[in-house]
């Protein structure tokens, strides 16, 4: 199923190692405003906290239909919901230097709302410029092989 919101500079500014899928922790409002794409992941990222997962600089704007909106914080943190063996796993993997966990994208799951995530090492400019590089030179590849 088609994702409600993409983190696309996550894949320019990162090397995507190994990606994860988790659920959140969502109020019905928030849940109503994703679905109606009030979700933003960019410049998020997740961090390990008192063994748990979070969430932080996502935005999910307040829902447009619901009349009382005091109580929502549309930056707030947002816990992540894994196994006790996969948090073990990323804390391991996220002490590495250089390593960090940055959201990819929000999509449904059955009735579920599900963020897959990633481990990843940040790409330096040289890095991003040679990536560029190859994806024009494939697009020219495809492009002539259609002619």
């Amino acid at each position: 199923m088609k994702p409600y919101t993409d983190n696309r500079k996550a894949r320019h500014d990162y090397e995507i190692l190994e990606t994860w899928e988790g659920g959140l922790v969502l109020s019905g409002s928030e849940v109503k405003s994703i679905r109606e794409g009030g979700a933003r992941l960019a410049g998020a990222y997740l961090r390990l906290w008192k063994g748990a997962l979070w969430l932080t600089g996502a935005h999910i704007s307040p829902y447009s239909k619901d009349g009382r909106q005091e109580g929502h914080d549309p930056d707030g943190e947002r816990k992540v919901l894994l196994h006790k063996k996969e948090l073990r796993a990323l804390l391991g993997k996220t002490e590495q230097k250089g390593l960090t966990l940055v959201p990819l994208s929000l999509y449904p799951l059955g009735r579920r709302i599900k963020l897959s995530f990633a481990l990843a090492r940040g790409k330096k400019a040289h890095d991003k410029r040679e990536a560029i590089k190859t994806r024009e030179v494939m697009r020219r590849i495809r492009r002539n092989e259609d002619e």
